[in-house]
């Protein structure tokens, strides 16, 4: 499969079948993970893999909102990989601080997309969620209060077929030397 290809069948599974995870599967999207580039190397994340099904129950509570039917299908998701920001490293610091940008969020975007193509490419299901509540998060998993946790990614297989992608025209998004 070309990367076109890959990135074509990449989209966000919000339904999980109760098939487990190979092992192989989940140590191969992992090494994809830890080869994402970041600003000058700092690679400022932790990952959390989350396959204990207690825990994996407390995270989908964290994510779901009855009242607003956020996330459910995180109840399903046989493997939950929590993203902690770390500090970035010197360099990457200061130069967030020159440019006035904040790094670490860039980097972790970065890994969480390898993550999730990793998945595709593994023939599996992958959903970024930024909306939980961050300490029960935090306290199920034993995260210090001084970190961050900007995503959870769940990831399974799925029986959903891919979707056709709506997206803007190129067009409307991409200028040559111009705004």
């Amino acid at each position: 499969m070309d990367f076109l290809e890959l990135v074509t069948i990449r989209q966000s599974d919000r339904s999980y079948t109760d098939r487990a995870l190979e092992p192989e599967k989940l140590e191969r999207i992992l090494e994809c993970a830890r080869l994402a580039p970041s600003a000058c190397n700092a690679q400022p994340w932790h990952l959390i893999v989350v396959d204990d099904e207690d825990k994996r129950h407390k995270i989908a509570e964290a994510a779901s909102s009855r009242a607003l039917g956020m996330n459910h299908f995180s109840w399903e998701a046989p493997v939950q990989i929590v993203i902690v920001e770390e500090k970035p490293n010197f360099t990457s610091k200061a130069g967030g601080w020159i440019k006035k940008k904040h790094f670490p969020l860039m980097d972790i975007g970065i890994v969480a997309e390898h993550i999730c193509l990793a998945a595709a490419a593994e023939g599996l299901g992958s959903c970024m969620i930024g909306w939980f509540n961050e300490a029960k998060v935090r306290n199920t998993l034993g995260v210090p209060d001084s970190k961050r946790i900007p995503l959870i990614i769940t990831i399974g297989y799925t029986d959903k077929l891919v979707r056709k992608k709506l997206r803007k025209n190129a067009d409307e998004i991409i200028t040559r030397n111009h705004y």
